[in-house]
């Protein structure tokens, strides 16, 4: 289970994610100020933490900066009503993993959640294979197989593979998919040509598009 730390003072946000998000199998523990989160943060054992900007004792930029000065490479995703460029490029410059404007569509946080979060440990996965339906991923040998047959893909191909399994069936965002796999200057058409290129091999239904979110692998 993810172990996750909001820092967030908007109380009906709160009552209303910490629920949900246990539901997605993240246990979530809420903190009001940047101060407690920042103690928490330094203190505890968290997979990623989600930050408010607006907090009512000092900004959630303060509380990045301050906890990258600690040395701590605690995953930070940034959730705010500000969305504005120049508050996007500020939390990026100041070492946030993500940047995720209010409102937001509750799948895509998880799907940013779980692909943000520190992996597990190397002895949580069994012999490191990636299993998601009838499809089984080997990272190290980079393999692919479904059903017992070994699926020919090319080295992208394998790459966009192993980011969506990587995710358990949960949705991926096309944005990460395409930062992930092409980086920054990527050209948004071209992670669709790859989903047929995927499809083509494993079939049309083992990759689910979630419409204006991203696709999840059901394999």
């Amino acid at each position: 289970m993810i172990r996750l730390l909001l820092v967030e003072d908007e109380d009906k946000l709160v009552a209303s994610l910490v629920p949900g998000l246990k539901t997605a199998d993240i246990e979530t523990h809420a903190v009001r100020t940047g101060r407690e989160g920042l103690e928490r943060a330094l203190t505890d054992e968290y997979d990623i933490m989600v930050l408010d900007i607006g907090l009512p004792d000092q900004e959630g930029f303060t509380v990045l900066r301050k906890l990258r000065a600690a040395s701590s490479d605690l995953p930070v995703i940034i959730l705010t009503a500000r969305t504005s460029a120049e508050d996007t490029v500020r939390g990026l410059e100041r070492g946030a993993d993500d940047y995720m404007p209010k409102p937001f569509v509750f799948d895509e946080l998880v799907a940013r959640i779980r692909l943000r979060a520190r992996p597990p440990a190397e002895g949580d996965a069994p012999e490191g294979i990636i299993r998601v339906g009838r499809c089984d991923l080997d990272p190290v040998e980079r393999t692919l197989t479904c059903e017992g047959g070994e699926v020919p893909l090319s080295p992208r191909e394998f790459q966009l593979a192993h980011l969506l399994m990587s995710h358990g069936g949960d949705i991926v965002p096309r944005s990460d998919a395409l930062s992930h796999v092409w980086g920054s200057a990527a050209r948004d058409n071209v992670l669709d040509v790859y989903i047929r290129y995927l499809r083509s091999h494993l079939g049309t239904e083992a990759i689910e598009t979630v419409r204006g979110v991203g696709y999840r692998f059901v394999g």
